[in-house]
């Protein structure tokens, strides 16, 4: 059973109305996201392929990843992506304490801000909640601090066992709008069906006249 439907209903962005889901009236403009990454074994993989398509995409990087791999985070930066936060250690935050999670994610925070300069995050600091779980508390206290917590419109499942890489490009396929926020993975577990989805993703929605930008 899926945690998530694959495309997030209305009823749910509505409860959360301070969350980002969607860009809209965005004439035919697509929003990837990768999360998990930097991982050496496949976001250079998902660089390239976003470039032969003149693609840009946003980034969110566990900071335990950047701290291994700062190198692949200034590479990102410096083909045009935007970054954002992915907690430092991948918590889940509806099993941790608030001071524990916003600890977390501060740390990363700083990580990436070691890397990138202050003034890479001075107009928006864009953090995604792991697992896409995290408190009300926990989201007040990030807001406050002045995240923009970033969710989705649509998640391709690239990371789970139980489906093909055809099935995650369906997910993609099917449900996608102009505007949407769309969830891939730039990690181990993901990487053979990012592999395969990806640059299908990317054709048919090119073909269509469609852009894809950073957020």
């Amino acid at each position: 059973m899926l945690a998530f439907p694959v495309k997030i209903p209305i009823i749910i962005k509505r409860l959360f109305p301070k969350y980002i889901w969607e860009k809209t009236f965005s004439n035919k403009t697509l929003y990837l996201t990768f999360d998990d990454g930097p991982t050496p074994e496949i976001t250079e993989w998902t660089l390239n392929t976003l470039k032969q398509f003149n693609a840009k995409a946003t980034f969110f990087c566990i900071g335990d990843n950047v701290k291994k791999y700062p190198d692949i985070l200034h590479k990102i930066n410096q083909e045009g992506h935007s970054i954002g936060n992915h907690t430092f250690n991948h918590i889940n935050g509806w099993i941790n304490k608030t001071n524990s999670y916003v600890n977390n994610t501060e740390k990363a925070q700083n990580t990436l801000e070691k890397e990138l300069g202050l003034e890479y995050f001075s107009t928006k600091k864009l953090f995604r909640p792991p697992y896409g779980k995290i408190k009300n508390k926990q989201a007040r206290q990030l807001i406050k601090k002045g995240y923009q917590i970033v969710m989705w419109s649509v998640i391709s499942y690239d990371w789970n066992i139980n489906l093909s890489g055809k099935d995650c490009l369906n997910n993609v396929l099917k449900h996608t709008k102009d505007g949407n926020i769309i969830v891939f993975h730039d990690s181990i577990k993901a990487k053979k069906k990012l592999q395969y989805t990806l640059p299908k993703v990317l054709s048919y929605y090119s073909d269509r006249g469609y852009s894809f930008k950073s957020l």
